[in-house]
């Protein structure tokens, strides 16, 4: 019996794949989700509280005893919310629950991007230039960036989502950028470490699925294309990469497959790259959990990732399929989210009236006819991935689907 601590269109993702393997679900919802589609599809569901996140989802105490009452074995923790915390992840393995993802040890490793770095840098995965820096001593955050050379990136140790994180191409604008990214950063991850690095100017943003088991064995299931962002969130996604052929291809891949045996992988990940023009690529990051965009892979390699990481889990080896995966044709994703795009795409709220995609598509969803949107969590409501022989073909049927959706 698998808890899944999260909501929406991933909590609804990964109780298909539980019914397709005879596993039984719990949900954890919130008081604004108690009428949500994922609940309903649950085969138990323990409330958590009141809407605000810090109040249910992220109450790591509230998901224990929910699995402790309902006789889970295991927990996976989705995307968002607690899924790259080290210490939910401790606190399962402690209270004897199965933990879906990866040791606590990689995810300790990866929770720090100058830590990464240092990793990477050690595994010979190609990384960019970085000095980590101290706000309060400028000359010294003056000489890290003259060291590197214009343009740089101003960068969180402990961010994400484009938080903490300021571009600089002047010298007289870097110490206010420093500033403000350590307040940013102290006030959202309760962590200021900075540090400046090379920044490029129009990199494409390429990640590459891998997968561990506790063998030791590491697969690359091939890359993504998420350059199409806004905010620095990924909107579009994409695979395989337009931009990467056979060589770069294999060379992302074993440099993906060594980062992740550098850590010790176990279970789904993502080892995310910036492409330059020249065909160089550097590190960025891991994400140590499944990705929003895992669909893509799973439409061109033919591959269940949900399915891979509960046999993982249950310490299964890695199946053939997975170590030598084909790839077949070409998979686009689009993310669905509540928002007017008649005002700045600010999000949105209230009762979804209706809601169908022709099935030429794969749609994972939050949603209904009928589902309420609430303003307590992200506005991306479903997901809806085309899969065609060619790229031309499946941008094609993906632009048909959302013209006749409804």
């Amino acid at each position: 019996k698998l808890l899944v601590a999260n909501r929406g269109e991933i909590a609804r993702r990964i109780m298909r794949t539980c019914r397709e393997m005879g596993i039984g679900t719990v949900a954890v919802f919130s008081e604004a989700d108690a009428t949500a589609p994922f609940v309903a599809e649950a085969d138990q569901a323990v409330l958590l509280g009141p809407a605000p996140a810090n109040e249910s989802y992220l109450v790591v105490e509230k998901i224990l005893a929910a699995a402790e009452a309902t006789g889970a074995d295991a927990i996976h923790p989705g995307y968002g919310f607690l899924a790259e915390n080290a210490e939910f992840a401790r606190a399962v393995t402690d209270a004897g629950l199965i933990w879906v993802g990866p040791p606590v040890s990689s995810i300790e490793a990866m929770g720090s991007k100058l830590g990464a770095k240092e990793i990477m840098s050690a595994a010979d995965v190609p990384t960019l230039p970085s000095i980590r820096i101290d706000p309060a001593d400028e000359d010294a955050v003056a000489k890290a960036a003259d060291d590197i050379g214009y343009p740089v990136l101003v960068k969180a140790s402990a961010g994400g989502g484009g938080k903490g994180m300021r571009i600089v191409d002047d010298p007289s604008d870097l110490q206010a950028a420093a500033e403000g990214a350590a307040r940013e950063a102290a006030a959202s991850f309760g962590d200021d470490t900075l540090f400046i690095e090379k920044y490029l100017p129009a990199p494409r943003h390429v990640e590459v699925q891998i997968f561990g088991d506790e063998s030791g064995e590491v697969v690359s299931l091939y890359e993504r294309e998420c350059s199409i962002q806004r905010r620095h969130q990924k909107i579009i996604e994409e695979s395989p990469s337009p931009a990467v052929d056979d060589e770069l291809r294999t060379a992302f891949g074993e440099a993906a497959v060594a980062a992740g045996k550098a850590v010790g992988y176990v279970g789904a990940g993502t080892v995310e790259f910036l492409l330059d023009s020249d065909g160089s690529f550097y590190f960025l990051e891991v994400n140590t959990r499944l990705q929003v965009e895992h669909p893509v892979t799973e439409e061109v390699t033919g591959l269940d990732l949900v399915r891979l990481q509960l046999e993982v889990a249950q310490g299964h080896p890695l199946p053939d399929e997975a170590k030598d995966p084909g790839m077949d044709g070409h998979s686009i994703e689009v993310r669905l989210y509540a928002e007017d795009p008649t005002n700045g795409f600010l999000p949105v709220t209230g009762t979804v009236t209706g809601f169908a995609l022709p099935d030429t598509v794969r749609v994972d969803s939050a949603v209904e006819a009928g589902s309420e949107v609430s303003v307590h969590y992200d506005p991306m409501i479903a997901k809806v991935i085309s899969w065609a022989p060619t790229r031309t073909e499946a941008a094609r049927v993906l632009a048909s689907a959302l013209r006749k959706a409804e």
